[in-house]
């Protein structure tokens, strides 16, 4: 947020990724919630229910064009992991979504800055696209859900009202 000067991050849980199993997910309304909860007061963040509310598979172009249509004089980042940046060319309509918005990448593995610059080049003819200095982030939302179905301690990664409403609601434990 600070890196790219954001006036606000807007989280938008996906109801059917085109890249996985309906059965892989919890409720809409749990995620939505836990991502309320992981917010607290910081009127900065926000979740948007636009996918969740769709019948249709959540393609990120639709995402896109959605919020453009909602601030169509803002400048819109798409924020991803860099696993996404290194196959964004394969996904539906990638020229479409670089023409609306920004990519803003942010490195999932250590050491892999290199090979970022030189994929961030590649599609930058497409769009602007940014690779954040922000430290890497070696965790994947799948490593959290194995080490709550292991009942680990999961308050070093999520928020702790996160935590207990998962532990609560039993999610992922299955």
């Amino acid at each position: 947020m600070d890196e790219l000067s954001l006036d606000r991050i807007i989280f938008v849980p996906s109801k059917v990724s085109p890249h996985r199993s309906s059965a892989e997910y919890v409720s809409g309304e749990d995620r939505m919630e836990m991502l309320r909860l992981s917010f607290g007061n910081d009127s900065r963040f926000q979740a948007s229910g636009y996918e969740l509310g769709e019948d249709r598979v959540s393609y990120t172009i639709y995402t896109i064009e959605h919020f453009r249509s909602l601030y169509p004089d803002d400048e819109l980042f798409l924020l991803v992991g860099s696993d996404m940046l290194m196959c964004f060319d394969k996904w539906y309509r990638f020229r479409d979504i670089l023409s609306q918005a920004a990519l803003a990448v942010v490195s999932r593995k250590n050491g892999d800055m290199t090979e970022l610059l030189e994929k961030a080049e590649e599609l930058s003819e497409y769009g602007r696209i940014i690779v954040c200095k922000a430290p890497a982030v070696e965790l994947s939302s799948t490593e959290i859900r194995k080490k709550i179905a292991k009942n680990e301690n999961l308050t070093c990664y999520l928020d702790e009202n996160v935590v207990q409403y998962i532990r609560y609601r039993d999610l992922y434990s299955k």
